[in-house]
């Protein structure tokens, strides 16, 4: 017997204590604990992160407040630059700037009796300050894509089974300004279970399949970090590499370095908007594209629906041209949350001549579709939406409306418009 098979061979006690550690092992990822790290939603809003700001007032909350009133300045002006191009942007009151910002994230701050010194983000709210822009929404969009980071520390390969920094980060992450629809999981539950390092390196595409069709996703990215320590308290190396799809396909890698182990933290968070700068590359030039063979349905082919299928296949019936006189009018409007979607559609389903309203593109934070049925003309819908208090825009087949200031379209056709 060779020394490396006696290492290998546990001894009958070692075995059963191993085997009792491992049921109280899978028990454990199976409840979820505390392994759980939920990513921030911050898909409604436009991010404007690295803002430095240096007041003087003539107390520390003063001057704290002066701070935060120039970041908000200097991040839309930053906003501007990034969206268009040129930074003519259009001179916005404070007031008006409260209107739009979301929130203020804290990257750094230092407070003395009469000075502030911080870098600041600045959260815009998408709905709101996209009627500003001009803008809308992303005009490049990759389909879901499932997150599995995998960390490397000491040697040990590490992604849902524990609570990673790597996994924090990830979540820390800021998703609204990145091009790549991110799926990312929490972690609890049986994410421990499923989404472990083992995954990442299995081709079968079966078991892909099912586990992207839990998760929602499209296909998968497995951003990596090895985390090289020079010696403790001392310098630390990120060896960063991005990864996709099931068989590993390698998209781009980089490294990060600081001084000691209290900025991992930053570390890994500059290492997530690095990678994430390497996704949407990849999605620009076509590298992320989701993968054939991960498709569960295979496409019909007309031949084999049979030929008694076949006038139906080659003749599509119009439902509208079964009732003369009704047209089908595409309707576009902004959709910050829940309520204002329902309010919407029930404000559309009370004009008189519409027959039917139905949202058939969602985009919560940003501008939906629905799609109307009207007993008249365009410009007939365009008169009656305008009558009931809508801001309307007027395109081929298509109308845009939004809600007038000062004034709420009716929701049923006893009630009137707010003088």
């Amino acid at each position: 017997m060779t020394a490396w098979n006696r290492i290998l061979r546990p001894r009958p006690l070692l075995a059963l204590a191993v085997a009792v550690g491992a049921s109280v092992a899978v028990i454990a990822q199976i409840d979820g604990g505390d392994r759980g790290v939920a990513p921030i939603e911050s898909s409604s809003s436009f991010e404007v992160s690295g803002v430095a700001v240096d007041v003087s007032a003539s107390t520390s909350e003063a001057a704290r407040y002066g701070g935060w009133r120039e970041a908000q300045r200097k991040a839309w002006r930053a906003l501007w630059q990034r969206v268009h191009g040129n930074g003519g942007a259009p001179g916005l009151s404070d007031s008006a700037l409260d209107g739009i910002v979301a929130g203020i994230i804290v990257e750094n701050e230092q407070i003395g009796p009469k000075r502030y010194i911080a870098k600041l983000g600045v959260l815009f709210d998408r709905a709101r300050t996209g009627q500003i822009l001009g803008v809308t929404g992303q005009t490049l969009r990759s389909p879901p894509m499932l997150v599995i980071p995998v960390q490397w520390s000491g040697g040990v390969p590490q992604s849902m089974e524990v609570r990673t920094e790597w996994q924090q980060a990830w979540a820390r992450f800021r998703t609204g300004n990145s091009a790549v629809d991110y799926v990312r999981p929490t972690g609890s539950g049986a994410d421990p279970l499923i989404l472990n390092v083992a995954q990442t390196g299995r081709p079968g595409r079966a078991a892909w399949r099912l586990l992207l069709d839990q998760y929602g996703a499209a296909d998968v990215v497995v951003p990596t970090v090895r985390l090289d320590r020079k010696w403790p308290g001392g310098p630390v190396f990120g060896h960063f590499a991005a990864f996709h799809g099931p068989d590993h396909r390698f998209i781009g890698a980089f490294t990060l370095r600081v001084e000691n182990s209290a900025a991992i933290p930053q570390l890994l968070d500059a290492g997530v908007r690095r990678i994430d700068a390497e996704y949407v590359n990849a999605l620009r030039d076509g590298r992320l594209r989701p993968d054939p063979s991960l498709v569960i349905e295979d496409p019909v082919e007309p031949t084999d629906l049979g030929d008694s299928l076949e006038l139906a296949i080659d003749a599509p019936v119009d439902l509208t041209a079964t009732q003369p006189g009704l047209v089908s009018i595409t309707v576009q409007f902004d959709t910050p949350d829940v309520g204002t979607l329902n309010g919407v559609e029930a404000a559309l389903r009370a004009v008189p001549g519409v027959r039917s309203a139905a949202t058939t593109s969602l985009a919560m934070g940003g501008v939906s579709v629905m799609r109307v049925t009207f007993a008249g003309d365009q410009a007939g819908l365009r008169s009656a939406l305008a009558a009931r208090g809508w801001q309307v825009q007027e395109a081929a087949g298509t109308l845009r409306i939004r809600r007038q200031s000062g004034a709420a379209p009716a929701a049923s056709p006893s009630a009137q418009p707010t003088p």
